[in-house]
């Protein structure tokens, strides 16, 4: 089994408080809009870290990280982009390639909107952790942590810090 700490949108913030979260799971997986490397630096200090870059990101991140990072956890065919789009409304970018052959687990950032939900014709879950940094719209900063066991990813948790 392992745990994992989802989060996007980091726009150059983190703090102790997301670092707090980051020394009890196994893995971080980042969305994008990572902002400076400072960012993946202070989590690759303490666990593995899984991200791609996003659309904020210059040049530096997108030498260090991929924009589409698809891999295997346990069982779990994971596929990891920062502008993906959700059920029934896929980036164009992704549509064609998630239709002919999707994963388990879509994850993706951008929207600032956390948001898990399944795609019942293509038999995945979508998750958006929504955005942990201070920059942008959104109200609350959110990250998800769940567990991978096997092919059974389970005990989702919403993670939520006070307004920005």
């Amino acid at each position: 089994m392992i745990k994992i700490l989802l989060l996007s949108d980091t726009h150059s913030y983190i703090d102790n408080d997301i670092l707090k979260y980051v020394k009890q799971v196994d893995e971080v997986w980042h969305a994008g809009d990572i902002g400076d490397l400072k960012v993946t630096d202070a989590i690759k200090k303490l666990k593995p870290l899984r991200a791609v870059f996003g659309n904020i990101d210059d040049n530096k991140v997108r030498v260090e990280f991929p924009e589409n990072n698809r891999f295997m956890c346990e069982d779990v065919d994971v596929w990891i982009t920062h502008i993906g789009g959700y059920p029934n409304a896929y980036n164009m970018r992704v549509r064609d390639e998630i239709k002919q052959n999707p994963p388990k687990l879509f994850i993706c950032g951008h929207s600032h909107i956390l948001k898990v939900m399944p795609d019942k014709k293509l038999h995945l879950l979508h998750m958006n952790p929504g955005a942990v940094g201070k920059h942008g719209f959104h109200k609350t900063r959110t990250m998800l942590r769940f567990t991978i066991d096997g092919s059974k990813i389970d005990s989702l948790e919403v993670i939520e810090f006070n307004k920005r």
